[in-house]
């Protein structure tokens, strides 16, 4: 998912390193390099804007690029020009493309030559893929340090000898160990139930892989996880979303029957927010009347005082799927994670995760059944270290910055916060000047909203996080409105 991040003039790129860019492409070169484009299944405008999306993504279509006017590319390609406009306007909502009245249509701009940047990728990824330098990140809410437990696993582990390694549905040890822990929770759980993957990113994966085609709706809450919404958007998926509020209106879109919905329930990303045990009810017992397969993201449950039980705790196991990690209450480091779902579906996923990768490396899975026998205990001291860093964030805050609104987040490793002007966009643009990364909302929004809100994560150290909102209030200071984003 790209992003159309608006510049100040003096942050575009020099006019020696443009002139190879912002090309007008005509409509026959861009058909033939179209392909087979509409071979596949779904909506024309779906399968258009795929073909379309990793054309960009790949750089075959460059930053800065003028696309063919929706009238005459849907000649040259014999379809109605709704088509056309269908797929410009879901390209226009990723932010992968800028539609602006007397400009046409482009590809949207790049922060730097050369390659992908913040206005062109999903910065939640591309810090990941490209650390700036000097900036205190506080996109990805990931633990910064491997902690002395996960440390002290390996080492107890190290010295075992288990067989050829290949476990395609995962070690059987921690397969027990993570079956066993739910059962403690209240939900009986066995081996054959989990499907262990490399991180909760994976589990989303494969999910996708299993239950989608191009077309198909999804639906999420808005504003949600944005490695989510990559994920369907890679499977040619159409999101509708509903507010994340709003849980009678998520179970009034359950009776629509989209083919997959994904929800957070526990410490919402970015919110932090809970649903109650009641509503978690509703919306487990909606989606099994009308047949709906749900993913119940748990990724951040272990962040927060409480434990709600999953959605699958109050219907069918077919349906309402779990996924879990290690990443967020460990370390991200320690790529596990996990779908809890019934056996035939664990299969199915086993067999299709077997394709990718024959199974996750041992000594780390091996590390992780250690770690989740004792894993109460770590969460104590986690959670508690948390919530000092949260109290610092939001302490600084409202010091530094007291016309911006948020509040205080009940788990999780995120607070959203919605800015008084402007948007979160531009103003994430300046303050990655000022040295502090923040995740602007529309990357979290897949209804063009939140545009005013950031994600801000509190993970850092007390200290990190002091300097981070003085850089931020800094780049506030130094922030004008800007022009509205060309859409």
């Amino acid at each position: 998912m790209r992003h159309a991040f608006t510049l100040a003039a003096e942050n575009r790129l020099p006019q020696s390193q443009s002139r190879d860019i912002g090309l007008p492409v005509r409509p026959l070169d861009l058909v033939a390099r179209l392909g087979r484009w509409s071979a596949g299944r779904g909506p024309l405008y779906v399968l258009l804007a795929a073909r379309l999306r990793r054309m960009i993504d790949d750089g075959e279509l460059r930053p800065g690029d003028a696309l063919p006017p929706d009238r005459t590319l849907a000649a040259a390609l014999a379809v109605g020009r709704t088509t056309v406009v269908a797929a410009y306007d879901l390209l226009s909502q990723e932010g992968r493309i800028v539609r602006k009245q007397g400009s046409g249509t482009r590809v949207a701009p790049a922060a730097v030559p050369g390659g992908a940047s913040m206005e062109t990728s999903n910065p939640l990824f591309l810090h990941l893929l490209e650390p700036p330098d000097d900036v205190v990140l506080l996109t990805c809410a990931s633990p910064n340090a491997m902690p002395k437990v996960v440390a002290d696993a390996y080492a107890k582990v190290l010295s075992v000898q288990d067989g050829m390694g290949y476990y395609p549905a995962g070690h059987p040890a921690l397969r027990r160990a993570l079956a066993e822990r739910y059962t403690r929770r209240g939900l009986p759980t066995s081996p054959e139930q989990i499907l262990v993957t490399a991180g909760a990113q994976q589990a989303l994966s494969l999910v996708a892989r299993m239950l989608l085609t191009p077309g198909d709706r999804v639906l999420v809450e808005a504003p949600t996880y944005p490695g989510a919404l990559e994920v369907f958007r890679e499977s040619a998926a159409v999101l509708r979303s509903v507010p994340h509020t709003d849980a009678d209106a998520f179970v009034r879109a359950l009776q629509e029957r989209p083919a997959l919905a994904y929800l957070i329930p526990t410490h919402h990303n970015p919110t932090g927010d809970v649903l109650p045990a009641l509503l978690r009810r509703r919306v487990a017992e909606a989606a099994v009347a009308a047949g709906v397969p749900v993913i119940d993201d748990e990724a951040l449950a272990d962040l927060g005082s409480g434990d709600l039980p999953p959605l699958a705790a109050f219907g069918r196991d077919d349906l309402l799927l779990t996924v879990g990690s290690l990443s967020k209450i460990l370390w991200g480091g320690l790529r596990i994670g996990w779908v809890r779902a019934a056996e035939a579906v664990v299969a199915r996923l086993a067999r299709f995760k077997a394709v990718q990768d024959l199974g996750g490396e041992v000594f780390s899975q091996l590390a992780a059944a250690e770690l989740v026998a004792g894993l109460e205990e770590h969460r104590e001291r986690r959670v508690a270290e948390l919530r000092e860093r949260h109290d610092t964030l939001c302490a600084e805050l409202t010091r530094l910055l007291p016309e911006w609104r948020f509040r205080p987040a009940t788990g999780g490793q995120t607070v959203w916060v919605e800015l008084p002007r402007g948007d979160g966009i531009s103003f994430a643009q300046l303050a990655l000047r000022h040295g502090v990364a923040v995740l602007p909302g529309g990357a979290l929004d897949v209804t063009g909203g939140s545009t005013r809100c950031l994600r801000i994560s509190f993970l850092a150290t007390p200290e990190e996080l002091t300097e981070a909102v003085r850089r931020l209030a800094a780049a506030w200071d130094a922030y004008g409105v800007p022009e509205p984003l060309a859409v």
